[in-house]
């Protein structure tokens, strides 16, 4: 395997595009968008308005129109008008047409009058008098686009005795939209404006948001090995405060973690030293041509190395135990496995074991991870009891949990110790010919919160201590995969923790991922 070119990595480390310009970017985008739509539909929606505008406006002039040609009288005589030219010049005096308009007078086939307008001569362009044409017959309205801009043209025919001729009326829209230009027009710059303004301000609140990201960052390129207890600081309440508070309790446990490894590590290479530094002693004094001495110090040398298997095997085990396939749980009758390990732990020593109550439920766990516990804490209660203490071992159901403990009539626990005994390489009263390592109650804790559950001590009544451990009541363990064939049965020879025989040399033990 060749070494990775310096130019990739540096590549793959330096940072695109960043976030906060991606925010401002979508945002600037969708912003234009919807300003540049509501513009749109404003334009077309008002363009629509004014057209039905000019064409109801068309419309008002060819209804007067008509009223004047069934019930106007010509001025000059008096009388009904005697021509269509006579009905459309009066028409044409009487009404002032709009600004954006033109009234156009034609008889028979050619424009004859027109209004005053500042579009005055239009009517006598070509392409005009082509749309007039093909309705002086039928009448009627048409759109068209001509050189100066879009044109209603709305044609009113009329006939008279001798001749014919129509009233058109001509509507510029492009007048009537500028207004509507104007305020598209003011419409833009506000636009332009508010978009600049929002622009700014979304790349200030994204920085804003993203600050914790950063600060994330810049933290976890200072965590070190050696130091894991910097933390991220929470402000607000929002979907990055959580991950905030998320990433925090993650360093807290990796910090926890660290410490106990390293806790853990420099208590296992404490409690070793020693075995070692006595079996060293021995082998440097022995003198290999005396039979006698030879003996002795083989069995205390063999005496040695059983106590250090004794230890590295409580170390496996609690190593296993936060493996998801160190628990193999299946249905137990609570009753016959308390009944079971009161059988087995009165060969643990002499004293007054009681059956302290049973309970008739049958609960999923794993039946020799529990049994193994019971022992341990029977173990232990015969360590600090004397012959002729009661030792008591029951059972209780209590629906969501069951309880299974054991009690003595012994001194007990102090009160400051009962949470403390429970840790790693920690004993509350050594009492003497105890050559235990204060790994028993910790394989009792690990044994119990692999299958979900909790253990404590408390006083007992009568007086001495009583070892609690509640399960839950459906507990279906970390793996359905059956235990290690390494896990035996524990040894109740021993008083202070439970012995396993050492791992086969001809038998493989797969490791388990990331352990």
């Amino acid at each position: 395997m060749t070494a990775a070119d310096p130019t990739t990595r540096d590549a793959r480390r330096r940072p695109g595009i960043s976030v906060r310009v991606r925010i401002t970017a979508t945002v600037a985008v969708l912003v234009a968008l919807a300003l540049a739509g509501a513009g749109a539909i404003i334009y077309a929606l008002e363009s629509a308005r004014l057209e039905n505008a000019a064409s109801a406006q068309a419309d008002q002039e060819i209804a007067e129109f008509r009223q004047l040609q069934e019930k106007g009288k010509d001025p000059n005589t008096a009388r009904p008008f005697a021509s269509v030219e006579d009905l459309l010049v009066v028409f044409l005096q009487r009404n002032v047409p709009s600004d954006n308009e033109l009234f156009s007078a034609w008889i028979d086939d050619e424009s004859k009058f027109e209004s005053t307008s500042e579009h005055s001569g239009f009517s006598r362009s070509p392409e005009f008098e082509s749309v007039v044409r093909q309705h002086l017959r039928k009448g009627g309205e048409e759109l068209f686009d001509s050189e100066v801009g879009e044109v209603l043209v709305t044609v009113q025919p009329v006939q008279g005795t001798r001749t014919g001729g129509a009233l058109v009326v001509v509507t510029f829209l492009d007048d009537s939209r500028g207004e509507l230009k104007e305020l598209i027009e003011t419409y833009t710059i506000v636009s332009l404006l508010s978009l600049g303004l929002i622009t700014a301000l979304a790349a200030w609140q994204a920085g804003r948001l993203l600050s914790p990201l950063r600060e994330m960052s810049e933290t976890a390129r200072e965590i070190s090995e050696t130091d894991l207890s910097l933390r991220l600081t929470e402000t607000g309440n929002d979907d990055i405060t959580s991950l905030t508070r998320t990433v925090n309790d993650m360093l807290a446990r990796l910090e926890a973690s660290f410490t106990n490894q390293r806790e853990f590590l420099d208590a296992a290479g404490h409690e070793l030293r020693t075995p070692l530094t006595v079996l060293r002693g021995h082998l440097e004094l022995l003198d290999a041509h005396n039979p006698e001495e030879v003996g002795e110090t083989r069995a205390l040398l063999l005496d040695e190395i059983d106590r250090m298997s004794r230890l590295v095997n409580d170390l496996i085990l609690l190593t296993k135990s936060a493996r998801p396939d160190f628990v193999t749980t299946g249905p137990v009758d609570l009753g016959a496995l308390t009944d079971l390990v009161l059988t087995k732990a009165r060969a643990l020593g002499d004293r007054a074991w009681v059956d302290d109550g049973t309970a008739t439920r049958t609960v999923h766990l794993d039946e020799q991870r529990i049994t193994q516990v019971l022992l341990q804490l029977a173990d232990n209660a015969v360590k600090h009891t004397v012959p002729g203490d009661t030792i008591a071992i029951g059972s209780s159901d209590e629906g969501e949990r069951v309880l299974l403990w054991v009690r003595d009539t012994g001194h007990g626990v102090r009160p400051e110790d009962r949470e403390r005994i429970f840790e790693r390489f920690t004993r509350s009263t050594v009492l003497r010919g105890d050559d235990g390592f204060g790994l028993g109650l910790s394989i009792v804790r690990a044994l119990v919160e692999a299958h979900g559950g909790t253990v404590h001590v408390e006083d007992a009544d009568p007086p001495g201590a009583r070892f609690v451990v509640a399960l839950p009541a459906a507990t279906t363990g970390s793996a359905s995969g059956s235990s290690s064939s390494t896990d035996l049965p524990p040894d109740t020879g021993h008083a202070d923790t439970i012995r396993f025989e050492a791992v086969r040399p001809d038998v493989e033990e797969r490791p388990w991922p990331a352990s």
